[in-house]
């Protein structure tokens, strides 16, 4: 795979199953390299696979989250508009009529659902505030009043003065209404079955940005009613709400963060009437609510439909919901895999599944079987070889408490040196609560076709694993659950996993190693840059966070630290510095390539600034790249043009120092 490559990507979107489960709309995403921009409409194809799939829409502006109407003859969807903001269409499906459209918004929309009558749709949209009614000029407007935390999000800008609402609208047309809004961010919204009542997620209550718990609320449809009505009661945080079939309960994803923070959420059941909480499936030590692939549990026959992370898969599973089975699961759909989105209704499954060797593609699934729904991923694969499928080894952590999970890809034609050994990039994932998934991604693709052996892991700190090992990167200064603090055993097992590849592969290059990764990712590239220089001869830090004090003001997750780490900056400052590798750059003696997006809220900019600024007094080799109109996520969804020039950069760099294939074109900057 090369940098221009990108431009070949298709990726498909969460599978929509029609009522009577025959057939499944999917949002298909193709990149228009030429135009610097993203192509995405809807596509059917019938579940029993009688037929290729077919495209429906094909809006200049792009078609998304597909939702059927309760009998199957229309589908909602979202049409971006002309300068942004959205339409919510209605489609007829296989009956005659003409396309309709309900209401148009000047902000996104997102999670449009069918009332169980078919006559309205929920959906959730941002309200803007009285100081947008001004005009365009925004210096004409009245200043922002920030009363909270969390008034910005990276991707969306400011969210103060726009808040995150659900609004209800005739399926026919009209004028949406807002049923739960601000100052509060909803998301979420699930219908009752009797159409009277929407869950919503949300937190209301006094001091809500300080608490950091999501709850389910419960909002009269018409918009009366005296406003959203807690339910849930306990200290747990609730996400992605659905009702049983008839009423009674609802299940969701609940995590008890308040105990400490991170927490693995588990599916439990909510009672209506008494809002008396049933956690599930807790014999099974692993995180229910995986990134990607979370999606509100699925009822069953009596049971809920939930994936679950494992040691890098995504895996689709089967829970009691009564709590039959003493807390435990069944598996439905295992192995190397990365279920990354999934839906049931009519009697059939459809999920997308991703391995190392294959973009996501649609499959039905029974009982453990796969059979394959699309292939629109196939042009890129024939266009660009899979190469080698990547080999998985099992390293011992430092902890002695297990393994941790490593995986090494060498290259079909590897860029040697003069003694025949291969570079090697160790590539580290960011979160850190996430995981690196049985999935084929592109990065990986990138560093081996230019002839490097990469090498991943998932270090202590990751998702995937028991929920104390996802706690141990706490501060050793929390009075709950302690832990190494960042840049400990993280540290110690991003480090051992490169060295069993070493070790097992004898044609690896230990001289030439190149350490790479973004967000928490690229702390981890900072942090043994600055503690262990001699083991790499490059590295790249990437929308990195190097100076945690000041990210717990400066980032849009303000004050969250103090829950993730269990110690607050106004407690311990001193533990902040210690584990911030900017307060050890001293310490970095290697080429250091920085990259960042300038729009990025999530780790702002300044912390590449800082980097940069420490490492050029020092008079050490640096190189800084900033991406302008791009948001933490640009190497995922940010314009294709940087996401190429992003590769080339990366890879020109790494060339001149470990060996590499350069590519041909490389930004003048």
């Amino acid at each position: 795979m090369q940098p221009s490559d990108i431009g070949r990507l298709v990726t498909l979107g969460a599978p929509a199953v029609s009522p009577d489960g025959t057939v499944v709309a999917v949002a298909v995403r193709r990149v228009d390299l030429g135009a610097n921009r993203y192509r995405t409409a809807i596509w059917l194809t019938p579940t029993d696979g009688s037929s290729p799939p077919r495209r429906l829409t094909g809006s200049e502006h792009g078609d998304s989250s597909p939702a059927w109407s309760p009998d199957g003859t229309r589908l909602a969807v979202v049409t971006g508009r002309e300068g942004g903001g959205a339409q919510l269409r209605v489609l007829p499906i296989g009956v005659p009529g003409e396309p309709v459209v309900v209401c148009e918004r000047p902000e996104p929309v997102s999670e449009p659902v069918w009332s169980p009558d078919g006559t309205r749709i929920a959906f959730v949209s941002r309200e803007r505030a009285a100081r947008w009614a001004t005009g365009d000029d925004d210096r004409a407007r009245e200043p922002r009043r920030i009363g909270q935390l969390f008034s910005r999000l990276d991707g969306e800008g400011w969210i103060i003065d726009r808040p995150s609402t659900v609004f209800v609208v005739d399926a026919g047309g009209g004028d949406p209404v807002a049923v739960a809004g601000g100052p509060y961010e909803h998301s979420s919204p699930a219908w009752s079955p009797d159409g009277r009542t929407l869950a919503v997620v949300a937190d209301r209550e006094p001091d809500w940005d300080l608490d950091e718990t999501a709850r389910i609320y419960l909002v009269d449809a018409t918009g009366g009613g005296g406003g959203p009505r807690r339910l849930t009661r306990t200290g747990r945080h609730h996400t992605h709400p659905s009702w049983s079939p008839d009423g009674t309960r609802l299940a969701t994803l609940a995590s008890d963060d308040h105990l400490a923070s991170p927490a693995h959420a588990s599916p439990a059941v909510v009672d209506v009437a008494t809002g008396r909480e049933d956690v599930l499936a807790t014999g099974v030590d692993r995180t229910w609510r995986p990134f990607p692939g979370a999606r509100p549990p699925i009822w069953d026959d009596g049971h809920l439909l939930v994936s679950c992370e494992d040691r890098g898969g995504i895996h689709l599973y089967r829970v009691a919901a009564d709590g039959a089975g003493a807390g435990t699961a069944q598996a439905l759909l295992t192995g190397e895999r990365a279920v990354t989105a999934y839906d049931r209704a009519g009697g059939t499954t459809v999920v997308l599944v991703t391995d190392h060797d294959h973009l996501g593609e649609l499959h039905v699934t029974d009982d453990g079987s796969l059979r394959r729904l699309t292939s629109l991923t196939e042009p890129f694969h024939a266009a660009v070889p899979r190469g080698r499928t990547p080999v998985r080894l099992a390293v011992p952590s430092p902890a002695e408490d297990g393994d941790v999970d490593t995986w090494v890809l060498l290259p079909d034609e590897p860029a040697t040196g003069d003694d025949g050994r291969i570079p090697v990039l160790l590539s580290i994932h960011g979160g850190p609560m996430t995981q690196y998934a049985d999935a084929w991604f592109d990065e990986f693709r990138l560093w081996a076709g230019a002839g490097y052996a990469v090498v991943w892991c998932n270090p202590h700190g990751s998702t995937g694993y028991t929920q104390d090992r996802v706690r141990s990167i706490r501060s050793l200064l929390a009075e709950t659950a302690p832990g190494t603090g960042w840049g400990g055993i993280d540290a110690d097992d991003v480090l051992a996993a490169l060295d069993g590849p070493l070790a097992a592969v004898d044609r690896l290059d230990r001289d030439r190693v190149g350490v790479l990764g973004g967000s928490y990712g690229g702390y981890l590239t900072s942090w043994p840059a600055a503690h262990h220089s001699a083991r790499f001869a490059a590295a790249c830090s990437e929308r990195a966070v190097n100076n945690l004090e000041s990210l717990d003001w400066s980032s849009d997750a303000a004050g969250w630290f103090g829950h993730e780490l269990g110690r607050s900056l106004l407690d311990a400052p001193e533990e902040y510095r210690r584990m911030s590798p900017l307060h050890h750059v001293r310490g970095i003696d290697v080429p250091m390539l920085i990259l960042h997006s300038e729009d990025d809220l999530r780790c702002p900019v300044e912390q590449a600034d800082a980097l940069f600024v420490a490492l050029r007094l020092l008079g050490r080799p640096v190189e800084y790249w900033r991406f302008p109109e791009e948001s933490h996520g640009m190497s995922r969804d940010g314009s294709p043009r940087h996401r190429v020039q992003r590769a080339q950069i990366i890879l020109d760099f790494f060339g001149r120092h470990l060996g590499g294939r350069r590519p041909e074109q490389v930004p003048a900057g």
